[in-house]
């Protein structure tokens, strides 16, 4: 009998893995284009090397994937690549402007191949699940939050057969069942990290090349989530847990990017990478020690350049050449609305330290809230002058409805059009200006700034690393000028001031927010839940003292702390932990 048992037992993970072996999974961009980030070039898409690398882990290593959005594939040819795969799982991800790209994609895909399975991942659908299982029925589950460990038991389940009436048992989802959306509870997050090993080899490295410097770019992630919870961004409710690789590990990683796909440029995906600082540091010593010469750039807070002063040329060393710094707003009183506990002087402060340390700077701004007007976009430019950085961006403010911010400004957003909800489509109307003329001052700011550092700043830039670099930048940003891809100019259709009450946006005005149901309503509630320190729960003490233990470890492997950082001592802990 136990023979026989194991006989049985043999013969069905024999069948187990010759299934695997011929499951057929297809990732998919979609192909959506803003004139925002891709005026710097074609950007790496790391989402699909890391999920795709897991499930290879895991023994699904029969994939492919299909880059519509850098391939500019049709729909026509979608369909094609679709039936000539004909795979069993089709997996697409999509940032909130991208959401009506990527709910089509997944049409087609269903259309052309009805019995594989549609996955839909991303923040957008994390949060709006509702609204969009309810404007796209076909899609089989949507992966909410953070996607390895979802998608890999959602593919186990459909490999054993389990699929769909397993879908209730699996934490994490969101699916249709009889016209009613089914949402289950939010799955743990991956607490090792480094266990998620990407696998770059998916992606065609020659096609994504990064304007300034000609060469191939890389957005891998040191660190996932974040502990600071301004109140336009939800990247910190989406990752919910702050979670920090092995340095080592991470640089292994780039060599690998460097040596075997022609990487010469990378950018940390981190919201703020520097906010562990003995991680930081340790990540820039093993690029020193490893000599590998590659550049690199981050997005970070200017407390903690402040906070890292001395170690600015240590950074710069490591390889670290552009930062790009979240000063978001030039008046006090917009920091203060956007939770981003920084002044202006420390705005200042910071682009004056990195200019010292010799790394390029990148001062961001938020602009087109409801109380902006023609003197307070004058202000901001003069105030961006004033601290000299090397480059600007101003980006119009958008109202995810799953941010804090939004609930102070939903009974004033009237367009839900999320196609244009891509930073660079004036979704909000400030009282005192029509959008016409919110685009043309935010051009004019563009204009002057962008003119006095092609004459008078970049051709004269001593060091000539950063005169290359920066000459690099100016090369893309007027490429995506001329082209009239720069935001989206060509298609609202600005020529300059003379144009600014003739510019149409084509919002579609028929896109509506699907009222959620009450139950779906609090799930999501809860799964994005402020900090405590936030809700104005526990005393700093206590909650110092609840986590206590994971601040322990911020210095030298897995952290539990979105939902536990409750107190400026917990995040000065974390920081200055060496």
């Amino acid at each position: 009998m136990p023979m026989v048992f194991a006989s049985r037992q043999s013969s069905e993970v024999s069948l187990l893995i010759l299934r695997s072996m011929h499951m057929r999974i297809l990732f998919v961009h979609p192909n959506y284009h803003s004139g925002g980030a891709e005026i710097a070039g074609k950007w790496s898409p790391a989402w699909v090397a890391y999920l795709a690398g897991y499930l290879k882990s895991n023994g699904y290593d029969d994939y492919i994937f299909v880059d519509a959005m850098t391939d500019e594939i049709s729909d026509e040819d979608l369909r094609k690549i679709f039936a000539h795969e004909n795979p069993d799982v089709i997996c697409c991800t999509s940032v909130t402007p991208a959401i009506y790209k990527a709910e089509e994609t997944l049409k087609i895909a269903k259309e052309v191949c009805p019995n594989a399975v549609t996955l839909l991942g991303g923040i957008h659908a994390t949060f709006m699940f509702q609204q969009v299982l309810t404007e796209a029925p076909w899609i089989d589950a949507i992966i909410r939050g953070e996607g390895e460990s979802i998608t890999l038991e959602v593919v186990q389940a459909i490999d054993a057969g389990r699929w769909p009436e397993c879908r209730n048992e699996i934490k994490g989802i969101a699916f249709n069942d009889d016209d009613k959306v089914i949402a289950t509870p939010a799955a743990p997050t991956i607490r090792d990290v480094d266990s998620i090993i990407p696998d770059w080899g998916i992606l065609e490295w020659k096609k994504y090349i990064y304007i300034p410097l000609g060469v191939p770019v890389a957005t891998p992630s040191m660190s996932r989530g974040c502990p600071f919870t301004c109140s336009f961004c939800s990247q910190w409710k989406f990752w919910r847990d702050y979670r920090v690789r092995d340095p080592k590990k991470v640089v292994d990683e780039i060599e690998i990017l460097m040596k075997d796909h022609g990487v010469g440029f990378f950018i940390l995906a981190d919201e703020e990478p520097t906010i562990n600082k003995a991680k930081f540091v340790e990540f820039c010593e093993e690029l020193i020690d490893r000599d590998l010469g590659i550049l690199w750039g981050i997005n970070t807070r200017v407390t903690d350049i402040m906070r890292d002063e001395d170690l600015l040329p240590f950074y710069r060393k490591a390889g670290l050449v552009h930062i790009s710094l979240g000063t978001e707003a030039a008046a006090q009183m917009n920091l203060d609305t956007f939770v981003k506990e920084t002044t202006v002087a420390q705005n200042k402060r910071a682009i004056e330290l990195l200019r010292n340390a010799g790394i390029v700077t990148e001062a961001q701004f938020i602009v087109g809230l409801d109380n902006e007007t023609p003197e307070t976009l004058e202000e901001t430019f003069r105030m961006c002058m004033d601290w000299n950085p090397d480059m600007a961006n101003w980006a119009m403010f958008t109202p995810w409805p799953f941010s804090d911010l939004y609930n102070d400004v939903k009974d004033k957003v009237e367009i839900f059009d999320f196609e244009k909800y891509n930073f660079v489509t004036p979704i909000m109307k400030p009282a005192a200006m029509t959008r016409g003329e919110l685009l043309d001052r935010v051009m004019h700011n563009y204009r002057r700034f962008y003119m006095k550092k092609a004459f008078l700043g970049y051709p004269w830039e001593r060091n000539r690393l950063r005169r290359k670099y920066l000459l690099g930048c100016l090369k893309a940003f007027l490429k995506s000028a001329f082209e009239r891809r720069f935001y989206d100019l060509g298609k609202a259709g600005y020529w300059g001031p003379q144009s600014r009450k003739k510019v149409d946006w084509n919002f579609d005005t028929s896109r509506t927010l699907v009222k959620p149901e009450p139950q779906l309503e609090e799930q999501v509630i809860k799964w994005k839940s402020a900090p405590i320190r936030k809700r104005g729960g526990k005393p700093a003490k206590a909650a110092a003292s609840d986590a206590a233990v994971q601040v322990k470890v911020c210095g030298g492997g897995d952290q539990q702390l979105a939902e536990s950082l409750d107190s400026e001592t917990i995040k000065t802990d974390i920081r200055e932990n060496a």
